[in-house]
C-alpha cells in the first residue's frame, strides 16, 4: 500500500499557535516502509486522529531545525520504540537538528537518540537507501542555513519535498524527474518572505519541473487570509499542472501519478502506433463478421424449412401484416397457418382494400 498523509499544513507560528492548521508533518507510506517527514507540534495527536500507527515508522526525516519541522521528533521516536523497549528505526536529519547551529542547541534528546538503530546526518548531494527506497538530500536555501530538501525514489514513483527554501534556478534543477512535487508555500501571490516561497515563485518551479502532480502546503497566516484554494487555482491555471491544496488529514495514493503506471499506459498507446492494437481490433471485427455470417446462414436455413406459400397470396399476407402492426413477420409456423386460413375466408374484403392502397403496399413490399 502506498499513501501520502498530511498530519499538518501550518507554515508559521501564527497558524500553528492558534491551531488554524496542524503541524504534525507528513506520513509517506511505501509498502512496508513508512517515513515520517518533519514531525512538528502535535504529531502524536494528529497521527491518532488520522489513523496513523507511529509504531510502523521505519524512519523519521528532518529537513531543518524550525520547531514546525522537528518539535515532536523526540515524542515520535519514543512512541515508535515503546520508550526504547523496542529499539528500531532510522533518524535521518540535517546537521542543525542533530548538532545545533550558531544560535541554537541540538533539539534531539540524548535519551531518544539511543532508542533508534541508526542516526544519519545528511547534507545536500548525499544519498541513503532504506530497503527498496532511495533518499536524496537536496539543496535548499531556507532560514536554517543547513536546510535540506528530500527526493524520495520509490519503486513506482519519485517524490520531491522542497522544505523551506527560496526560489533558485540552481536549486530547482535537483527537482527534475519528480512525479509528485510537494512545495512549502507560506506566502500568497508575490508577497515576500525571507528564504521562503510564495505563489508566484512556486508557479515558476512547477512550470519548470512539470510534475504529474504538485501539492502546496505549509501555509502562513497571510496565505490563510488570502485563501489557499484561490492561490492553488491560480497556480494551476498558470502552470497547467494539476495542483492540490493540502489540508490537514489529506491522504492521496501516489500510484495514480507514478512513472511506471504511466509507462504502462504509454506502452499501450505505442502499441496503437505499431499496429498491434489495430490488429487486435481487426481480429475482433472479423470474429463479429463471422458470427453475423453464421447467424445469417442460420436464418436462411430456418426460412428454407418453413412451408412454401402460394405466391399469389403474398399481397394478401402483406395486408394482413399491416393490420397486425407488422407482427406477422415473427410469428411461428403454427400462427402463420392460422393466419393463412383467415386470409382465405376474408379474401374478397382484403382484395378490395389492397386495390385501394396498392401504392402504399408496393412501397412496403420494396422495403
Amino acid at each position: 500500500m502506498n499513501k501520502i498523509t498530511f498530519l499538518g499544513t501550518a507554515g508559521d507560528s501564527f497558524v500553528s499557535g492558534k491551531q488554524i492548521r496542524a503541524s504534525g508533518g507528513i506520513i509517506i507510506r511505501l509498502g512496508e516502509v513508512q517515513l515520517h517527514l518533519d514531525p512538528g507540534p502535535g504529531a502524536l495527536a494528529r497521527a491518532k486522529e488520522h489513523g496513523i500507527n507511529l509504531r510502523a515508522n521505519t524512519a523519521v526525516l528532518v529537513s531543518n531545525n524550525n520547531l514546525l519541522h522537528c518539535n515532536d521528533v523526540n515524542a515520535v521516536i519514543d512512541a515508535m520504540t515503546y520508550g526504547g523497549m523496542d529499539k528500531k528505526g532510522v533518524l535521518v536529519s540535517n546537521k542543525s537538528f542533530l548538532e545545533g547551529s550558531d544560535n541554537e542547541k541540538s533539539l534531539l534528546s540524548n535519551v531518544q537518540k539511543s532508542f533508534v538503530e541508526k542516526i544519519v546526518m545528511m547534507e545536500k548531494g548525499q544519498k541513503l537507501g532504506i530497503e527498496n527506497v532511495e533518499i536524496h538530500a537536496l539543496d535548499a536555501d531556507g532560514p536554517d542555513p543547513n536546510t535540506i530538501g528530500f527526493k524520495i525514489l520509490a519503486p513506482d514513483f519519485t517524490l520531491v519535498y522542497t522544505s523551506d527554501t527560496k526560489y533558485s534556478r540552481e536549486i530547482i534543477k535537483e527537482y527534475e524527474g519528480a512525479d509528485i512535487l510537494i512545495l512549502n508555500v507560506p506566502m500568497p501571490g508575490e508577497e515576500k518572505a525571507e528564504n521562503q516561497l510564495n505563489s508566484s515563485s512556486a508557479t515558476k518551479i512547477i512550470k519548470k519541473i512539470n510534475p504529474k502532480l504538485s501539492i502546496i502546503s505549509h501555509f502562513g497566516i497571510k496565505m490563510i487570509k488570502g485563501d489557499p484554494l484561490y492561490e492553488g487555482r491560480e497556480i494551476q491555471k498558470a502552470s497547467k499542472v494539476q495542483v492540490l491544496i493540502a489540508k490537514d488529514g489529506l491522504s492521496i495514493s501516489p500510484r495514480s501519478y507514478s512513472a511506471k503506471s504511466d509507462q504502462k499506459r504509454l506502452s499501450t498507446f505505442k502499441d496503437q502506433d505499431t499496429g498491434e492494437v489495430k490488429e487486435d481490433l481487426i481480429e475482433k471485427k472479423e470474429e463479429i463478421e463471422q458470427r453475423r455470417q453464421e447467424d445469417s446462414k442460420g436464418e436462411e436455413r430456418e426460412i428454407s424449412e418453413e412451408p412454401v406459400e402460394d405466391p399469389g397470396d403474398k399481397d394478401i399476407q402483406q395486408a394482413d401484416i399491416e393490420e397486425d402492426g407488422g407482427e406477422g413477420r415473427i410469428d411461428g409456423e403454427e400462427n402463420i397457418g392460422e393466419k393463412y386460413t383467415a386470409k382465405e375466408e376474408n379474401k374478397e374484403k382484403k382484395e378490395e382494400k389492397r386495390s385501394n392502397e396498392h401504392e402504399e403496399h408496393q412501397e412496403h413490399l420494396n422495403f
